[in-house]
Order: structure tokens, then sequence, then C-alpha cells
């Protein structure tokens, strides 16, 4: 199975198109790791701000698409978005691999990780931070898959567009602009 995951892409349809065409499409599943419609008062929308039209791209997806709550969603998304937006936190166990996802501005890291840890998580997957990465710690795998529209690495070569997939227990982070996998 071809897990496909994002985060953050505040309500910017080209971001998320780009996502879908060069990565998502082929997977089997797609988990949004929050901030998906709208971008709060930290940024400045760009041409392509349209959650009106992003709610409706993400609505006529024909995989399933499990979304976890962000600081900038709100319940007024769940009127135009079709899925559930799942809690801040969503625990599934797909295929034998248990994944622990949640946006992550609700709890440090290190205490997600503990908690994934005691509870026998194979991935961990977070957002928020717009900073990509995968890691190893206390037997978890932990993936953020950066975002799509807003990137605030400190680290040019990772301050770019970026969503991610799993797939053979391999996580792959995806350069959107150029279609190529980081090197994390």
């Amino acid at each position: 199975m071809k897990i496909g995951v994002l985060s953050d892409t505040h309500g910017d349809l080209s971001a998320w198109q780009a996502a879908w065409d060069r990565v998502l499409h082929d997977c089997d599943l797609v988990i949004h790791c929050g901030d998906i419609l709208y971008h709060g008062p930290k940024f400045v929308p760009g041409p392509d701000y349209n959650p009106r039209e992003l709610a409706a791209a993400l609505n006529q997806l024909p995989i399933p698409v499990l979304f976890v709550k962000g600081n900038a969603d709100s319940e007024v998304d769940t009127l135009v978005i079709e899925a559930p937006i799942q809690s801040p936190y969503l625990l599934a166990q797909i295929e034998g691999t248990r994944i622990l996802a949640t946006h992550g501005h609700l709890q440090p890291l290190e205490d997600l990780l503990s908690l994934a840890a005691k509870w026998k998580v194979d991935w961990l997957l977070t957002g928020h931070l717009h900073v990509p990465g995968v890691q190893l710690a206390d037997g978890v795998r932990h993936l953020n898959p950066g975002s799509t529209t807003y990137p605030l690495s400190q680290k040019p070569e990772l301050c770019v567009p970026t969503c991610a997939y799993i797939e053979d227990d391999t996580a792959i982070v995806v350069d959107l602009d150029r279609c190529e996998p980081l090197d994390l």
C-alpha cells in the first residue's frame, strides 16, 4: 500500500494540484496532517488561495483522504469538506501498520514520540512546522511532510514545497518544484 502524506495546504489550490499530480495521484490513501483550507494571520495568501475550490477538489478525489484538524482548521470547514475532519489526533492501523497522525501544535514532539512508542506505533505523522523531515526515535519513525504552500526551513535545499509518501516502510519526501525526492 502506498500512503500519501501532506500538510499545511492552507487553501492553495495550485499547491494541492501539484502535490496530487506529481505524487499523490497513484497513492491508495492520503493522510492530510492539518491546516487544510485557511492560512490564519501569520501568512499572506497567495494568488492561488481558493479554499472553496480546494474543498471541491478534495471532495472529488477517487481515493480516501483522512484529515487531521490543525491549528488553522475550524468547525466551519466541515461544511465544505465531505470527509470527516478528525480530532487533532488520528490513530489508525492500515494493513498492519499503526499510524498516529496529528498536526503537531498541541504537544512537543518529544511527548508525541513517547506516546507513539508507548502505543507501539510504527509511524508518527506531523505537520505544523512547514519543514520536512524523517527520523527514527525509540523505534518510531517520524515523518513531517513539510508544506505544499509555505515552506519555512532554514536550509535552502529544504525550503521548497513538499509532500511525501510511505511505501514498503520507507518515507519519501518529494520536492514539488523539481519532482524529485529530497535527500533527508
